[in-house]
């Protein structure tokens, strides 16, 4: 038995639901893997998913894309590969309170934005302002990681970038109306997250391991489709007591069940939708144009 382990980029939540079913269902163990699922609240996101990978204090992380291009280009060159894309479409969204009356994004300007200090999203939410005739004159605070959602509810922050299939779901179970803007919306060609990451040379040396492993995970996203209660109740065991009592489990898992994808496409990327989030980074002068020849994904572990 191989004993693999797994940084998650937040609290168990629905993105996570293929890990759980495939520990809990057997998938993982039916091709002799042991999972370890390293939860950030047990540091208080002290360390990224992407420092434990870099570290191996773990041997794949979640993530948005993002973290494959920042590890690549540090001075202390992580190379890192992205091999699994957990969503198939963006459901992520900068959200505001609708009681703020921000049904823009250009009315952030001069707003507080709690940012989660991620390598461009600061500046990516800034364009998408300017993209809608705003300034991009916005004031950015840094709250702990895990507090952020709340800074929002509680009216210390005017937006932030939720996921809508998770914190848009605890909203509307509450009763609580968003304004919500998607990148793709603003002309900004997002890429996908959260997706697995790895480093490439364990991807090689451990090539039949780590594809066992994505297989198995990927039998596990697609599960849920067919079996949504029996999810459920999977992820019932792992979300935290606060998320058990105010997120509609099952309507999270129904929202998210198409944007896994099917068999054929289930945690796969396309290199068109990497190279046009590259070549916008280029474009806005967040990166050199190296990082479009560089190696940052891979769809080989599904074969």
């Amino acid at each position: 038995m191989t004993i693999l382990k797994l940084a998650l980029d937040w609290t168990p939540n629905t993105n996570h639901i293929g890990f759980f079913i495939a520990k809990e269902l057997g998938f993982y163990s039916d091709v002799d893997i042991e999972l370890e699922i390293l939860n950030p609240k047990e540091d208080n996101y002290a360390m990224t998913p992407g420092k434990k990978l870099e570290l191996d204090l773990a041997d794949f992380a979640i993530a948005p894309f993002e973290t494959v291009i920042s590890l690549n280009n540090k001075t202390n060159k992580v190379n890192a590969v992205a091999i699994y894309a957990i969503l198939q479409e963006d459901l992520s969204a900068i959200a505001s309170l609708k009681s703020a009356n921000i049904t823009s994004p250009k009315n952030l300007d001069g707003k507080i934005y709690a940012s989660y200090k991620a390598r461009y999203e600061d500046h990516i939410v800034k364009e998408m302002i300017k993209n809608d005739g705003g300034t991009g004159n916005i004031l950015i605070n840094y709250p702990e990681k895990l507090g952020i959602w709340n800074t929002l509810l509680e009216g210390k922050a005017d937006a932030t970038w939720i996921f809508d299939n998770w914190e848009g779901v605890e909203a509307a179970t509450k009763g609580i109306e968003l304004h919500q803007f998607s990148m793709k919306d603003f002309n900004v060609p997002y890429c996908y997250s959260p997706i697995i990451l790895a480093k490439q040379e364990h991807v090689e040396q451990y090539k039949d391991v780590y594809s066992n492993f994505v297989k198995a995970t990927q039998q596990g996203f697609l599960y849920v489709k067919n079996n949504i209660e029996a999810s459920k109740e999977i992820l019932a065991k792992y979300v935290t007591e606060y998320d058990l009592k105010n997120i509609d489990l099952e309507k999270s898992l129904q929202m998210s069940a198409p944007y896994f994808g099917d068999a054929s496409k289930c945690g796969q990327m396309k290199k068109e939708r990497v190279t046009n989030f590259l070549k916008w980074l280029v474009d806005n002068d967040l990166e050199s144009k190296k990082i479009l020849s560089q190696y940052l994904f891979t769809n080989e572990l599904f074969t």
